[in-house]
Formats: structure tokens, sequence, C-alpha cells
């Protein structure tokens, strides 16, 4: 099975983790780790690592889904994968679609590339522009 941890700013992890729920139930294998104000970049590597410590069934790998790239979840997270034995991939730009996909993914898909990628094209699908055009009539003949 392949683990999955997210973390984001504030509140990211625990909010969309309770969207996940509501939505799919509570994933197996799934850890959060929210960075709030009164954090250090040390605690967060600390809680991190934590939670990559309570995945370590996940023979498969873990991915880790963070808010923004370049922001201290993002670069704590790659800097541990680098560091770690476990096989580690970090993602970026989290949305609710890509995480549900992923999380029910791990059922079918063991190879975390492989899993990694569906998640990246999910959250780039799922992110769009609603326009509203006018409803174009056309002139039915009545055939007389």
């Amino acid at each position: 099975m392949i683990g999955i941890i997210v973390t984001g700013h504030g509140n990211f992890a625990t909010g969309l983790t309770s969207s996940v729920k509501l939505i799919a139930g509570m994933p197996e294998h799934y850890e959060t780790v929210d960075f709030v104000q009164e954090n250090s970049v040390d605690d967060l590597e600390t809680n991190l690592n934590a939670a990559i410590d309570k995945l370590k069934g996940c023979e498969d790998g873990i991915l880790i889904f963070t808010d923004l790239v370049g922001g201290s979840p993002f670069k704590s997270s790659v800097e541990i994968s680098l560091k770690r034995k476990e096989k580690i991939v970090v993602l970026s730009g989290t949305n609710l679609g890509m995480l549900i996909e992923t999380s029910m993914g791990r059922s079918f898909i063991q190879d975390i590339d492989t899993l990694a990628d569906m998640a990246v094209n999910t959250g780039k699908d799922q992110a769009m522009r609603f326009v509203l055009k006018a409803r174009v009539e056309e002139e039915v003949e009545d055939g007389i």
C-alpha cells in the first residue's frame, strides 16, 4: 500500500481531509500535518517525520501532498524525502479532486510513480473556469 501525507499552511491538511472523509470516508494509511502560525520550520519537520514513521508499513512508498510550490511544507517535504530511506514522492498544488482520486486509486495502482502522475493529471483536470455562454436558438422548420 502507498501511504499518503497531506500538509500545507494553516489548517490546509485537516481542512481538506475533513472533505475527503465526508465524500469518501477516512482513508487508511493517511496522515495530516498542518503548519500553523505557532509552528516553526523545525516543528514542521518533526511532525512530517513523525507522520512518515506512522506509515512505516507502506512499503510501496509515501506520497506527500502539499499546497504551494516553494512554501515551507513543500520545501521541508522535499528535504526530508532526500534524507529518508523510504520512497517518498512530493506533490504540490493539491486539490480535493486529486486527493480523493489518488486515495481511492491506491487500491489498484501499487506503483508510486504511476499514482503520482495520475494525481498530477487529475489535479490539472480539476482546475477550470466556468463560462456562461448565451444559448443559441435554432429555428426549426415545420416542413410545410
